[in-house]
């Protein structure tokens, strides 16, 4: 095999070749427009120059205390202004920022405090009683053993002090003054390698201890880029943090709105009133949100809305393949939805269903069922494809043959923490395996048909719980609908639609109702697919919005199976 070689022998030199990460957005910001509005949450602002400072404040004090490379840096809070300076200020210091789902447990919160060794916890004031808890379990289970963690509490001016004077008496250091404590002209020092990992974040665990997913500069920084470009967002767009930071480092939005200089409004608490009201009033022109977010948002009532928009805004959804009737009702009220899809392990979204111009010109619902595909790789991402998992064979684009979904390229994990046995499955044949079924259209754009875990096999025939959902959704009365496997006695497995119906639907009998959406879904979809029984009440939600599928599995197994018909 001959060697390649370039044209010249020319070296890499400081000139000319510097490690990749976002943390240099946030100097080029202050710098660009130091007065620009960089946050707001509620009665709390800052420009650009002062978070430049607050977070080269919070590098230096994280510093003086000996936490830099190779530490870690829990933070558990909501989307606040700390949790945004977590994201420049952690990493400026040299340690890998984990920012922890605020709806975890106690218990599993303080499995990944050990798991990573997390030398600081940063707890947003509402949090406290939670990370307070998580580290007495830790201390007990490693019997003393365990280094405890600086603890730092967040105070909200928006929010009780009464927590933050407790947080206090137990010891916790105050935010702020623990900024004081710092240089807010500190010298910080990039990555000299940017494979360094920058960001840490766990994996649900819903069947075994979460996995670490492990993040570094490179990918972020291309990430962070990338969404700007696929996205068209222009210099200054106001972006309303509806997705949680702490899920996939707010698919690193928090480095993109730097990069853009444009202006993060913070929002703790996500409802659709809060939601208009941001647009209407704080001048949003982005947003990202998963699909039951959107739906939220368009079955809100009249009180709660404000309409019409007064300016086209943009939303990226991504964390569950979005019903078309939910991607229909946001374009009839003025939203312009990008879908996209991703996981933990690429760095949040890496592929989107790219618009075409000629889709203009059809019918509404044409578009709505084109946009739910998830589409074609990210401008980051260097390759995507629909395999055959057993030889990793490309699956044929007829839209029919179903494969897994496989990725490779920079934005693509390190690999899992401590893990090196999920590290060779997940990176088997040398691509990322997602563990989502899809199939591959003639246009290049893939769909994602299911979970492996998901699909329902009645009679030998495979069930996309994913399309049964879609078709139910048309329903008028559904608001929610998550369709799993049921034991059944004749068919091995048959379909079970638990459903959350809308507000203004009368508290009829639950019967009737069930009836009505066996006749709904027998008029539109094949007979083996139509549920065999019908349940209603809320559905359980991760902290992302994801709807817990997996319990609803367990719960659909505890009922037992569906007998044989004796007819």
């Amino acid at each position: 095999m001959v060697a390649e070689r370039d044209i010249d022998d020319l070296p890499k030199n400081t000139a000319n070749y510097t490690a990749l990460t976002p943390l240099w957005f946030l100097e080029r910001a202050a710098m660009v427009f130091p007065n620009r509005k960089s946050l707001i949450h509620g009665s709390v602002e800052y420009t650009w120059l002062q978070t430049y400072s607050r977070c080269r404040q919070l590098s230096s004090a994280l510093t003086k205390r000996s936490i830099t490379f190779g530490s870690t840096v829990a933070v558990i809070a909501p989307n606040i202004p700390a949790m945004y300076e977590a994201h420049f200020g952690i990493p400026m210091a040299g340690a890998v920022l984990n920012a922890v789902n605020v709806r975890l447990n106690a218990d599993t919160i303080a499995f990944l405090l050990g798991h990573c060794s997390a030398a600081v916890v940063m707890v947003d004031q509402e949090f406290f009683p939670l990370a307070e808890e998580a580290l007495k379990i830790l201390e007990n289970k490693s019997k003393g053993k365990s280094n405890r963690p600086l603890l730092i509490v967040i105070a909200d001016k928006n929010c009780d002090p009464a927590p933050v004077q407790y947080a206090l008496e137990k010891g916790a250091v105050e935010y702020e003054n623990f900024l004081e404590t710092g240089d807010p002209d500190f010298s910080w020092k990039p990555p000299q390698d940017e494979w360094q990992s920058i960001a840490l974040g766990y994996t649900s665990g819903t069947t075994a201890s979460p996995k670490g997913v492990v993040l570094h500069h490179r990918g972020a920084y291309l990430m962070a880029l990338s969404n700007a470009v696929v996205w068209s967002m222009k210099e200054g767009a106001v972006y309303l943090w509806t997705l949680p930071m702490f899920h996939c480092n707010g698919w690193c939005f928090t480095w993109t709105l730097a990069a853009i200089c444009g202006t993060n409004i913070c929002l703790r608490q996500v409802t659709a009133k809060a939601v208009y009201s941001a647009i209407a009033y704080l001048g949003v022109t982005h947003f990202s949100a998963a699909p039951v977010v959107l739906n939220t948002i368009v079955n809100a009532r009249k009180e709660e809305t404000i309409l019409p928009l007064p300016r086209l805004v943009y939303v990226s959804t991504a964390g569950a393949s979005p019903p078309p009737p939910v991607l229909a009702a946001m374009t009839q009220r003025g939203f312009r939805v990008l879908h996209t899809y991703g996981l933990s392990e690429t760095y949040g979204p890496s592929t989107l269903c790219a618009w075409k111009p000629e889709w203009d010109l059809l019918p509404m619902d044409v578009q709505a069922r084109l946009n739910a595909r998830q589409g074609v790789r990210y401008v980051s991402l260097e390759r995507l494809d629909v395999v055959n998992p057993t030889d990793m064979t490309p699956v044929p684009a007829d839209g029919k043959t179903m494969g897994e979904i496989v990725f490779r390229g920079n934005v693509v994990m390190k690999g899992y923490l401590k893990n090196a046995k999920a590290n060779e499955a997940a990176f088997a044949g040398g691509w990322y395996h997602s563990g989502d079924l899809a199939v591959k259209h003639p246009d290049g754009y893939i769909e994602i048909k299911d979970r492996s875990k998901d699909i329902i096999i009645s009679g030998g025939e495979n069930i996309s719980s994913v399309e049964v959902e879609n078709i139910l959704y048309q329903h008028p009365a559904i608001l929610e609908v998550s369709v799993v496997a049921r034991p059944d006695e004749q068919w091995g497995e048959s379909p079970c639609a638990f459903v959350t119906l809308k507000p203004d639907v009368k508290e009829a009998d639950q019967q009737q109702f069930a009836e009505d959406i066996m006749k709904f879904s027998q008029s539109k979809m094949p007979k083996y697919w139509v549920p065999k029984s019908v349940f209603f009440g809320p559905l359980p939600k991760t902290a992302t919005g994801k709807i817990q599928k997996h319990l609803l599995r367990e719960k659909a197994k505890e009922m037992g199976p569906v007998m044989k018909s004796r007819l």
